[in-house]
């Protein structure tokens, strides 16, 4: 008798779900194991091991994970990889939703082809209506010159949606590798740059064109390295020594900002006392009017766990700008910095400032700023930058900010720049001085030199003597009400937190208008 032998045969729905998962692996391979490796070699990580180190473990969505690029000229028919060289998504940072796109390296040289715009066109659309910060990872060879205008045109679309989104929801742009032509402009007009060192690069040229056209010899890094952006271009915010720290940078940025424009500034509980008094603030301040002292150390006292997050640290020194926590509540603050330059206004602070303060204001974060100022740098470098007109940047920016703005002056608030940082006269909501504040329309010493050109050396003497006594302080500003209170400064903390409670409510719109023209 014959032996019956029974065969399994696989069914229709297991033979589906066993071609799914090798499409799905063929797509999570992207340019295949030898350029992963290549990319690990260059001391690099895959777009998908970035995503996972930035976003919360188990929280990453990935949407259109096997769409192909549609070209056909140059042979292009003949490679399709799933997913095309973009990795695009949402997921959670610290529990909070935000969408993510990164360029994969691996394919193509992560160049954008229209395809992989319709994916980043995809998640900025959704990030606008959903209210959640974007975040893009850069590593891209630029636009597919193999598809010509069409990727061109993709990379407009997301210009515009850059643009669109600006203010709406928080937009930080990470540049974890090469940046150049048309793709920096979307970084640009993001709100956060953050480059990593020797491994990212920006340049609308690079130096092989810039060598034929100017016959400048000049390597990458000067040209558009992290550092040549975070010091003197002011292109970048942030510098990090690798991939991972930076991810991390992007993290700990995010706790201070709100999701979406509609949303209050973030509060966090904070077991730090808001009645503690730092007593080392009484003596901060010289007796020299004319000796620095650093501004980050006031600002470290006075904030929650004396922690400070600064923006672009290395750029336009003499203004310091960055997040904090305040009696539990997000907060940007806005310093000048005695220790460079003595805190003058120049082109580049002006505009830094101005950047800042136009941020916090798009979303809510109330605004502290820290004065002392003798005013704006002269000479004829500067005015010929455009002082005048990069200092109403600021100025403009101060005025236009509806959100809560108090402001402390701590030593020298001279002239215009008086006016400009943030005093009653452009809205100011609670403006304190420290009795070492001294406000006037220019310095002693200056003002003397006008006011008794004629006198003699006697004479001026008495006349400065007199003039100290009587403006270089902040009585004749609080008779008038241009200072709502003058303080200890180790009472900073304090009466800080008091005006943020008292201020919390404030409603307050500008004039109806499509826009207002800023002098750019």
């Amino acid at each position: 008798m014959k032996k019956e032998i029974k065969t399994e045969t696989k069914s229709n729905s297991e033979h589906k779900m066993e071609e799914f998962e090798k499409r799905n692996k063929l797509a999570e391979a992207g340019g295949g194991e030898d350029r992963i490796k290549k990319q690990h070699e260059s001391g690099k990580l895959t777009v998908r091991e970035r995503i996972n180190i930035l976003l919360d473990n188990g929280t990453f969505n990935e949407l259109d994970k096997f769409v192909l690029h549609n070209a056909t000229d140059f042979d292009m028919s003949k490679t399709r990889i799933p997913g095309d060289g973009v990795v695009s998504g949402y997921g959670k940072i610290d529990g909070r939703l935000v969408y993510v796109f990164g360029f994969d390296f691996t394919v193509f040289g992560g160049s954008l082809s229209r395809t992989n715009a319709d994916k980043i066109i995809k998640v900025q659309k959704l990030s606008i209506r959903n209210g959640a910060p974007i975040i893009a990872l850069n590593d891209s060879g630029g636009a597919r010159i193999q598809e010509g205008v069409a990727s061109l045109g993709g990379y407009a679309d997301i210009f515009y949606l850059n643009t669109m989104s600006s203010g709406v929801v928080p937009q930080i742009s990470a540049i974890m590798g090469p940046c150049a032509g048309g793709a920096v402009y979307s970084p640009a007009i993001t709100d956060f740059v953050f480059m990593v060192k020797e491994k990212s690069h920006m340049f609308v040229t690079g130096p092989e064109v810039i060598k034929t056209v100017t016959h400048e010899d000049v390597t990458k890094e000067e040209l558009g390295g992290a550092m040549t952006h975070n010091s003197k271009s002011g292109v970048a915010h942030f510098i990090s020594e690798n991939e991972e720290s930076t991810l991390m940078l992007i993290r700990e940025l995010l706790q201070f900002l709100p999701s979406n424009n509609m949303d209050d500034s973030p509060y966090r509980p904070s077991l730090d006392d808001v009645h503690r008094e730092s007593e080392k603030l009484q003596t901060l301040i010289p007796e020299d009017p004319n000796k620095p002292y650093d501004m980050k150390e006031l600002i470290t006292a006075v904030v929650d766990n004396e922690y400070f997050f600064e923006v672009m640290p290395f750029f336009a020194q003499n203004i310091v700008v960055g997040f904090a926590f305040l009696g539990g509540k997000s907060v940007g603050i806005v310093a000048n910095q005695p220790a460079v330059l003595a805190g003058v206004l120049d082109v580049d602070a002006s505009i830094k400032g101005a950047r800042f303060v136009r941020f916090c204001d798009a979303f809510n974060i109330p605004l502290i700023t820290f004065e002392d100022v003798p005013g704006f740098l002269p000479g004829t470098t500067q005015e010929h930058l455009g002082i005048i007109r990069n200092g109403a940047k600021l100025l403009y920016a101060f005025c236009e900010a509806t959100v809560p703005k108090i402001t402390v002056i701590t030593r020298k608030a001279y002239g215009g720049a008086y006016c400009v940082m943030s005093s009653k006269h452009i809205g100011g909501d609670v403006n304190m001085a420290y009795p070492t504040a001294e406000i006037a329309v220019m310095g002693p010493e200056g003002a003397v030199n006008i006011l008794y050109r004629s006198a003699d050396a006697e004479g001026k003497k008495v006349a400065l003597d007199d003039y100290k006594e009587n403006f270089a302080n902040p009585y004749q500003a609080a008779a008038l009400g241009y200072i709502d209170e003058i303080i200890l400064p180790r009472q900073t903390r304090i009466k800080l937190i008091h005006a943020l409670e008292m201020t919390q409510n404030k409603t307050l719109s500008n004039p109806p208008k499509k826009h207002g023209n800023i002098p750019l």
